[in-house]
């Protein structure tokens, strides 16, 4: 599958055949069942798979708009090859009723509570045990691993191109505030915290007060959140100008008992799954 989607990619037919339309269900089914990602973890650390983005990019240019009814008096407009990914009882995946959505080409897993309404786009990955809250938002190939909490209006960006790029990865028991923003690659390793209102992004330098001194950006050009780091928003003197203060998120801690208790999640929240 992997070299027939990149022979597609590069050909860019002005017209696709219904061997290229099987090609790409095919290629979609595979990414809703999990068994293949964008983005995955490797004895190097994180690695890209960027013949998925390849494969997701030949879906929008494949697709033609078309009416995607949502009830009696309500219809979407979009590419018919990109249809609204369908969650079944047996896929032991609670949707909270109202307005909640998600998009053909992601994986949802067993034990993942959805809370409405939010939103997981084309790519992503969401592990067993997260709990995706109301107004959160999971990118185009963002991954999100085990027993994550997305804090209701979590905005955990996406990224198609370049396709080489890192999309956003939350690992597992992370925790991610209300209101925060996660853009451009950003790296949130295992039980780190980022509390509401945090905004990171690859331009965003991040304070270590800890062990003070700024964390280095990654050899793409973003930056790792340390595991078990507490992370919240703050502000540094402008270099030029001592008077103005500009916005930095700031490590003030590493997690501990205390914190552990502060994000506790209730588990009548997370869904019980026989």
């Amino acid at each position: 599958m992997q070299d027939a989607i990149i022979a597609l990619y590069r050909a860019k037919p002005e017209h696709y055949t219904v061997t290229d339309e099987e090609l790409f269900q095919s290629f979609i089914q595979a990414l809703n069942e999990g068994r293949i990602r964008a983005c995955e973890p490797s004895d190097a650390g994180w690695k890209v798979n960027q013949w998925i983005k390849m494969g997701i990019l030949t879906g929008f240019r494949m697709g033609a708009l078309t009416p995607m009814p949502w009830s009696e008096h309500k219809c979407f407009y979009d590419k018919h090859s990109l249809p609204e990914k369908q969650i079944r009882l047996e896929d032991r995946v609670r949707v909270v009723p109202g307005g909640s959505s998600a998009r053909s080409g992601c994986f949802i897993a067993p034990g993942v509570t959805i809370m409405p309404p939010s939103y997981i786009n084309i790519g992503a990955w969401v592990d067993s045990g997260t709990l995706v809250d109301s107004h959160a938002l999971v990118g185009s190939c963002a991954q999100i691993g085990k027993n994550v909490h997305l804090s209701a209006g979590a905005m955990i960006g996406g990224v198609l191109e370049p396709i080489g790029s890192r999309p956003v990865v939350i690992e597992d028991e992370a925790f991610i505030g209300g209101n925060t923003g996660l853009y451009e690659g950003i790296l949130v390793q295992s039980r780190a915290v980022i509390a509401s209102g945090t905004i990171i992004t690859a331009s965003t330098p991040i304070w270590d007060s800890v062990h003070s001194q700024f964390l280095q950006r990654d050899p793409g050009g973003s930056f790792t959140v340390p595991a078990g780091a507490v992370v919240v928003p703050g502000s540094r003197q402008l270099k030029n100008d001592p008077a103005f203060q500009v916005y930095c998120p700031v490590i003030v801690k590493y997690r501990d008992a205390k914190t552990d208790s502060a994000v506790q999640l209730e588990q009548d929240l997370r869904g019980i799954f026989d």
